[in-house]
């Protein structure tokens, strides 16, 4: 069992939940903290200081002894030990040979969730100046290629459980990020969402052509239209594009979801259109 599940530090709880049930996620949990969408799931967590806006990538798995057991055996070809169990074996760490580091954690069987919008994924984001390495990561913990896909795309990855790891070309630090994709009406989810209070809008131009972007203010940029600065933010930005942390620099990537020309503004989350099925 793999599941992503993105840790998002906030210091607007309240203002992500809003956000995370308008665009048709549900919560996993009593606490309210973990949402599911039709495919993966994130998991809110109150910022502790200069951490709010940040974007972690981390998984579910069934039985953390037996994942890391068969990532660091899938790893043996590459001669490293990645997957290392926490002391009080609630968690997973994995170090990939980039420098980047995630958590994977057991899934909560709790509570069973319905009625989230099955159009909608959870795209967990890795930048790295080292792809190839990082898709070897991918695939020791078990995510497959994603195959199937009009536009071929090598560093798109799937998890069985749900939700999307996208891979891309990053200056600096590896680090992570979240997006969000959508096989659906981008129109009517941008309806839904401007009915919900929040300033989103169509891009003019996406990875699929015009209407296949959909721009949303990021809940820790404060009120208004989403173009403040994201304090410590860790590259939430189109599934495609480098975010620097607060600056949304926009980065041309071989298969990238975005033109090169594209710049997410600073503070905006965006979701694109789900690659049509060739």
């Amino acid at each position: 069992m793999l599941r992503v599940r993105p840790f998002q530090h906030t210091a607007r709880l309240l203002e992500w939940q809003r956000l995370l049930v308008a665009l048709g996620m549900v919560p996993a949990t009593g606490n309210g903290r973990t949402f599911d969408a039709g495919s993966g799931r994130i998991s809110l967590q109150p910022a502790l200081p200069g951490l709010a806006g940040r974007a972690e990538l981390g998984f579910e798995v069934r039985v953390l002894a037996e994942f890391a057991r068969r990532t660091n055996l899938d790893a043996q070809g590459d001669g490293r030990i990645p997957a290392v169990m926490s002391g009080d074996g609630a968690s997973c760490g994995i170090s990939a040979p980039d420098g980047f580091s995630f958590l994977a954690a057991t899934a909560n069987p709790a509570v069973p969730t319905v009625g989230a919008d099955p159009a909608l994924a959870v795209v967990g984001l890795w930048f790295t100046e080292d792809p190839s390495a990082a898709a070897r990561t991918l695939g020791w913990i078990g995510a497959r290629p994603r195959t199937g896909h009009a536009a071929a795309d090598a560093s798109a990855f799937t998890a069985k459980n749900g939700g999307v790891i996208l891979v891309r070309q990053g200056h600096g630090p590896a680090r992570s990020g979240l997006g969000f994709e959508y096989d659906g009406d981008l129109a009517a989810l941008c309806g839904r969402l401007q009915a919900a209070g929040f300033a989103a809008a169509l891009a003019g131009q996406g990875p699929d052509g015009p209407g296949s972007l959909l721009r949303v203010p990021h809940p820790d940029a404060g009120p208004g239209t989403g173009k403040g600065t994201v304090p410590g933010a860790g590259g939430n930005a189109a599934p495609g594009t480098d975010a620097t942390a607060g600056q949304g620099a926009g980065e041309s990537t071989a298969g990238g979801a975005v033109d090169g020309t594209a710049t997410p503004a600073p503070g905006e989350l965006w979701i694109t259109r789900r690659p049509p099925m060739g």
